[in-house]
Parts: structure tokens; C-alpha cells; sequence
């Protein structure tokens, strides 16, 4: 029986007290070195999205709404990257596996909660995008300080609100298949499958999310994109339309670092039972921590305003 497993009649539910993480099953001997770019990763994450942070607060020309939008990004995965990557360094350095069962459902929470806030962002910029390209002249009026400070504080709220139910569910829920989960990190199918409990309500209400979240942005991002390519291909110039096209290029390649790892873990959950469980491990890692370690190397390299304040602020600086 694991810890917490009493059955008394005068409570409702009975949880492990610690969850048991995984490294990657099988090469245990080999977590000192698998460690390394794990930990080289979370690095450029932190550097990556805090000179983002940095440069877009010390540059008054950069506090438009493209940049805004960029910013909140840049916070997003500093937590994402956050809440996972240092358990999963102690799980490779120290064999620390054991999770407060609280802390689990903690963590779970901040992690699916900024993933959803993350495609939210990545649907805000799209807006901005089809504002810039489609209506010009309104730009401004649109997209002031006050809206876009409304929109963040949505995709906040929408996040938090459809994400807290499920570690409030699972909290009262019975364990009984054990404590070990399959992963380095807390995910919510993962705690659901140790519960004996009908989890039924709990599985169809974080399926009802992901299709009203995840789903629907990427409806809404790609209806944007088809109206933004529409309005490009009216303008005469071609000049004209590959600068139109450029100002999109940055925002395309993080929607498609951000969904394609999504859709490779739920293709890989849905069909590769079969597969190692090496696989499942890995794409879930890939999902968590690409879009945090990419991101701030794409607006980085496609951005020139970004590109010129990081060369003003840490490489010209230095020079004079």
C-alpha cells in the first residue's frame, strides 16, 4: 500500500502523499549525460525569454502591440520552462523522484494552464497581425494600450478558470493503481489513470478544454491567416506583398512550434500505444520545452528591432 492509502469512513478521498517521477525508464545509468541538454535548454530558455523581457521594457519603441503580445510570450514559457525543468534536473542529478502529492497537482496545474494561456497569446498576435495587414489605418485605434491589456487579462482568466477544476477533482478523487506516473512531470492523464475512482467527468471535461481552447485558437489563428493572404494578394506590388508576408514569418514559425509538437504527443497518446514508452517520454519533453527554448531565438533572428536592441544593449555597449 503506498503512503496516504488509509481508508478511514469519515473522509472522502484517499491520495498517495508523494507521486513517484520518471527520468527516461531504462537509462537511468545514462541521466547524468542525458541531463546535459536538458539543462542546456532550460538555460537558453531563461536567457532567451529574460533578454526578450529585458529589451522590449528598456526600449520605448518597441512598447507596440506586436511586441506587447511578445512580451506576454516570453513570460508564458518562462513559467512553463520553470515549473517543470528544475524537478526534472534533480529527478537526472539527484534520483529525486518523489513529488508532494499537493505540489503534483500544483504543477500540473501551472503547466496545462499556461500551455492554454500560450495558444491564447498565439491567437491574440494573429489578431494583430490581421489588424496590421487587413485594416492599416485602424491600427492604432484598435490595438490601444487598454485593449490589449483587457486581452491579456482574458487569456489569463480563460486559462486559470477552465484549468482549475481538474487538480480541484482530482484532489478528491481515490488512488489505487499505485503512485508511480510515466512521466519526469505532473500531466493530468497521467494522475487520472492512477485513480479507482469514475473518472469519466474529469476525462470528457479536460477533452471539452482542449477542443474549446487549443482547438478553437488554431481555427481561429489559421481563419486569420487565410484572411491576412487574401488581403496580401490583392496588393499590387509584389514588393509590397513579400514585405506584408515578412512581418508574418516570425508568428507562423512559433504557431507551428507550439502545435505540431501538440498534435505529435496527442497522435503518439492516441495511436502508439504500442510504442516504447521512451517515445511517449520524449515527445512530451519535446512538447514542453521547444516553444520556451525556439521562441526567443525566432523573433530574435527574424525580428530586426529585437536583433538591433540585443546588439545595442549587449554587444555595442561593450564595444564603447
Amino acid at each position: 500500500r503506498f503512503p496516504g492509502a488509509m481508508l478511514p469512513s469519515n473522509i472522502t478521498s484517499t491520495h498517495p502523499a508523494v507521486f513517484l517521477l520518471v527520468g527516461i525508464p531504462g537509462l537511468e545509468h545514462l541521466h547524468a549525460w542525458i541531463s546535459i541538454p536538458f539543462c542546456f535548454a532550460y538555460t537558453l530558455a531563461l536567457l532567451g525569454n529574460c533578454t526578450l523581457l529585458f529589451i522590449i521594457q528598456a526600449d520605448a519603441a518597441l512598447h507596440e502591440p506586436m511586441y506587447l503580445f511578445l512580451a506576454m510570450l516570453a513570460a508564458i514559457d518562462l513559467v512553463l520552462s520553470s515549473s517543470a525543468l528544475p524537478k526534472m534536473l534533480a529527478i537526472f542529478w539527484f534520483r529525486d523522484r518523489e513529488i508532494n502529492f499537493f505540489a503534483c497537482l500544483a504543477q500540473m496545474f501551472f503547466l496545462h494552464s499556461f500551455s492554454i494561456m500560450e495558444s491564447a497569446v498565439l491567437l491574440a498576435m494573429a489578431f494583430d497581425r490581421f489588424v496590421a495587414i487587413c485594416h492599416p489605418l485602424h491600427y492604432p485605434t484598435i490595438l490601444t494600450n487598454s485593449v490589449i491589456g483587457k486581452i491579456g487579462l482574458a487569456c489569463l482568466l480563460r486559462s486559470l478558470g477552465v484549468v482549475l477544476p481538474t487538480p480541484l477533482l482530482l484532489r478528491h478523487y481515490h488512488y489505487c493503481h499505485g503512485n508511480a506516473l510515466s512521466h519526469a512531470f505532473c500531466l493530468h492523464q497521467d494522475v487520472l489513470r492512477l485513480s479507482c475512482t469514475d473518472a469519466r467527468i474529469n476525462s470528457i471535461y479536460g477533452l471539452c478544454v482542449v477542443i474549446v481552447t487549443l482547438g478553437v485558437d488554431s481555427i481561429f489563428i489559421l481563419l486569420s491567416y487565410v484572411l491576412i493572404l487574401n488581403t496580401v494578394l490583392d496588393i499590387a506590388s509584389r514588393e509590397e506583398q513579400l514585405k506584408a508576408l515578412n512581418t508574418c514569418v516570425s508568428h507562423i514559425c512559433v504557431v507551428l512550434i507550439f502545435f505540431v509538437p501538440v498534435i505529435g504527443v496527442s497522435m503518439v497518446h492516441r495511436f502508439g500505444k504500442h510504442l516504447s514508452p521512451i517515445v511517449h517520454i520524449l515527445m512530451a519533453d519535446i512538447y514542453l520545452l521547444l516553444p520556451p527554448v525556439l521562441n526567443p531565438i525566432v523573433y530574435s533572428v527574424r525580428t530586426k528591432q529585437i536583433r538591433l536592441g540585443i546588439l545595442h544593449k549587449f554587444v555595442l555597449r561593450r564595444r564603447f
